[in-house]
């Protein structure tokens, strides 16, 4: 569906530079066809180097020699970088307009279509920085002009480094407070368990080592075994043992509760920037 889709990636940052890797070593597009931009030198050179993929001299150049764009800037930076590729994403009539997916927080397809003079297909998702390791989490929702086919070619990106999901415009700032957000706290949650082990007396260095694989093989058997989280959690409570005291003590720390809210605050700050 994308080896014969010219694609450009304007901002080669952290998920910038895990998109074009995901596609070019899930073999999902051909690197002589990815041509990326960013203005540190050593972002895109790095993955020159690598990946064999296409420098460009500005993001204009970008725009103007691709059939899909990703936008993977900074939300603020969003109205300067459509400022400078308008002209470029104009086509001749006889050849089809480029796909846009942004995948800057908060930034809605409205907005980005208010940068447009074409009726050009725009894409709005939101990815999470584990398809730096090909386990990212994205959902993507259609703007005015996006069609099925533009939805497939959207889903075979982020497949790429992980699942894609679509969802309705409306429930994007969900997804920015769950699973875009959501690996930041994962990490503080596995800190704390490091932190705890190493109190309990183990080396930092294994509690470290279990902490993470814990976390790992837990989320990897509530996909697996498609069984609701409670169950799972059922398996390894024993009556009068050391999970349910644990647990018990989690509840009285309120941490179910501040999960809750903490999605909740993502969710509201990502409307904010909207």
């Amino acid at each position: 569906m994308l080896t014969e889709k010219r694609i450009g990636i304007i901002g080669a940052g952290a998920m910038g530079g895990a998109l074009c890797r995901g596609l070019v070593l899930a073999q999902a597009a051909q690197p002589n066809r990815v041509l990326v931009s960013d203005p540190h030198t050593e972002h895109v050179e790095n993955l020159k180097n690598t990946l064999n993929i296409k420098v460009a001299k500005n993001n204009a150049q970008v725009a103007l020699h691709t059939d899909i764009l990703i936008l993977a800037v900074k939300p603020f930076t969003i109205p300067a970088v459509m400022e400078e590729i308008r002209e470029s994403l104009k086509r001749e009539a006889d050849k089809p307009l480029p796909l846009i997916i942004c995948i800057a927080a908060g930034v809605t397809t409205f907005k980005l279509e208010t940068f447009l003079e074409d009726p050009i297909p725009v894409i709005r998702a939101m990815p999470n920085t584990p398809a730096q390791v090909l386990k990212g989490a994205c959902a993507y929702c259609r703007g005015t002009h996006a069609n099925d086919e533009h939805i497939a070619q959207t889903k075979a990106i982020f497949q790429s480094v992980g699942i894609g999901v679509e969802v309705p415009e409306s429930l994007m700032d969900a997804v920015t407070g769950l699973s875009g957000s959501g690996p930041a706290y994962i990490y503080l949650m596995i800190e704390a368990l490091i932190d705890g082990g190493v109190r309990a007396g183990l080396p930092r260095d294994i509690a470290s080592q279990l902490a993470s694989q814990t976390v790992l093989g837990a989320a990897q058997m509530v996909i697996e075994t498609g069984k609701h989280p409670a169950q799972l959690r059922d398996m390894v409570t024993t009556p009068a043992g050391t999970t349910i005291e644990a647990l018990a003590s989690l509840e009285q720390s309120g941490l179910r509760a501040a999960l809750i809210d903490a999605v909740g605050k993502a969710a509201a700050r990502s409307k904010e920037l909207g």
